[in-house]
Order: C-alpha cells, then structure tokens, then sequence
C-alpha cells in the first residue's frame, strides 16, 4: 500500500487494497471448498493410509492434510500445550495418527493391520 501511495498516490492505495482484498476472498474461498470437499466423505477415513504416510511430511499445515485426505480426521485425544492427534485409516485397518503442534504437523505414525507392526515418520 505504500508503494502504491508513493508511486501512484490515491489510486495506487485504492489498487493495492483491492488486490488484497481479492487474495483474502481466494483463500478463504480455497479453505471452504477444502472443507466441503472433506466434510462429504465419512470422518477418519481415506482409501490408502499406507499412501497417505508416504505423502506427509514435517511442517504441512492441518488444510495441506485435509486436501490430501479429503476427510476430516476423528480426533484421538487432544495432549497438552495445544498439541493434537488426528487419526485416518482405511478399509484394510491400517490407521495413520498425525500429531499437529500449532497447526502444523510434527509427526505422524502409521499403525499397520494384523500382526505387520507400526512405521513412525518424522
């Protein structure tokens, strides 16, 4: 907005503001179809958790993971200091528990069906 002010004075900042407002209505526009999305399809499940381990990774904030799913996750129990668990699974039993700190996911670990243990990723 300064830069508009200073290069093309009322206009500018009236051009900057829109251009703003544009990108807030984008992302809030993306943020609700990434929940539509995933609010159509049953809670916690995905068709593949060994794909969906293979595709996370540290840092990939909560809506990067609800696009990947496209479902929302069933909360597992929430720990303290505002860290929380979110599990997905598939037909087969597998199950992916992703624990996300801030918003952001700072591990997660696949629990694999039957007798073929568990794969934790950082």
């Amino acid at each position: 907005m300064v830069g508009g002010w200073l290069s093309y004075g009322g206009p500018g900042v009236a051009l900057a503001l829109t251009i703003i407002v544009f990108w807030l209505l984008l992302q809030f526009s993306q943020a609700l179809r990434t929940l539509r999305i995933a609010s159509q399809r049953p809670v916690g499940m995905v068709p593949s958790a060994v794909m969906l381990n293979a595709k996370l990774h540290v840092g990939m904030r909560l809506p990067q993971v609800l696009r990947l799913t496209r479902s929302l996750g069933r909360p597992v129990q929430p720990e303290a200091g505002g860290t929380e668990v979110w599990a997905w699974a598939d037909e087969a039993g597998d199950e992916v528990q992703v624990t996300v700190n801030g918003g952001r996911v700072t591990q997660w670990q696949l629990q694999r069906s039957a007798a073929q243990g568990s794969q934790a990723g950082t």
